[in-house]
């Protein structure tokens, strides 16, 4: 059953949002070569905790990490590792879901770390134009199978795969809500937007196969063939005309307190 949010559970959302944002900026600010993922995981569970939010993922149906750390084929549930250290020309993608006063937000994002090659560069570019695509057809009166051939029809032309395996969904107080979210798909097919419905658009693209497997402990889903993956990640609400994000990280900056933490945090 699909439940249209409420204003207040709207504003709910975006401050879940903001606090989500702020934990991407930070993390952009201490990413380097070298670090490890697990070292990722500990500051953004610690910076969340600073803000006075919890990370809905951990402890989310047994994952155990604060968020997932998918580095290179990892498509999603990436776990965080101590011996998964970065360095030059790894696309490590970030999925995060913050719980702030009941609501939720979430969203992945991806970085390079280092310079790319020109293939992973491209990957990265169109993973995120497919995310912006969807999201201009994300509006009241249109369909999911806009959704999803906004993206499949551009990642696909641009020579890449879509992950048929995972979709986004709805969102509110659970972290997963009907609908799901399919980024693949017919035009005009498929269930039809409604203004105040809140979905997550999350498109994992690949450079080769579509196709996954599973790591042995359940969660870690990694491309068949090896090859890289990317995601990028908001959390929206359907409006009539323009859909509203509540993920945007363009919309905030550190503020000096902030900043004087991340300055301070112990590795």
């Amino acid at each position: 059953m699909i439940v249209l949010k409420t204003s207040e559970e709207i504003e709910g959302m975006r401050a879940a949002g903001e606090i989500l944002c702020k934990t991407h900026l930070a993390i952009r600010k201490i990413l380097k070569p070298g670090l490890s993922t697990m070292q990722v995981n500990d500051f953004a569970d610690a910076f969340m905790e600073f803000k006075g939010a919890r990370p809905a993922q951990k402890g989310y149906q047994g994952f155990p990490y604060a968020l997932c750390t998918s580095l290179n084929d990892v498509i999603c549930h990436g776990f965080p590792r101590e011996d998964d250290i970065l360095k030059e020309g790894d696309i490590l993608s970030i999925d995060n879901v913050v719980e702030y006063k009941g609501y939720l937000s979430d969203s992945c994002w991806s970085y390079a770390i280092g310079e790319l090659s020109d293939q992973d560069q491209k990957l990265m570019d169109v993973t995120k134009e497919s995310l912006d695509r969807a999201v201009e057809v994300a509006i009241d009166g249109n369909r999911l199978g806009d959704i999803g051939h906004a993206i499949q029809s551009y990642a696909e032309d641009q020579g890449f795969s879509v992950v048929r395996d995972f979709v986004g969904h709805g969102i509110g107080k659970d972290m997963h809500e009907d609908p799901q979210v399919p980024h693949y798909g017919v035009k005009g097919r498929g269930r039809r937007l409604i203004e105040n419905m809140v979905i997550t658009i999350e498109p994992m693209i690949n450079v080769g196969t579509w196709k996954m497997k599973l790591d042995d402990n359940g969660w870690v889903a990694r491309t068949r063939d090896g090859e890289k993956s990317c995601q990028f990640e908001h959390t929206l609400v359907i409006k009539k005309d323009k859909a509203d994000v509540l993920t945007n990280q363009d919309d905030y900056s550190i503020n000096d307190e902030e900043l004087a933490w991340i300055e301070n945090y112990k590795f």
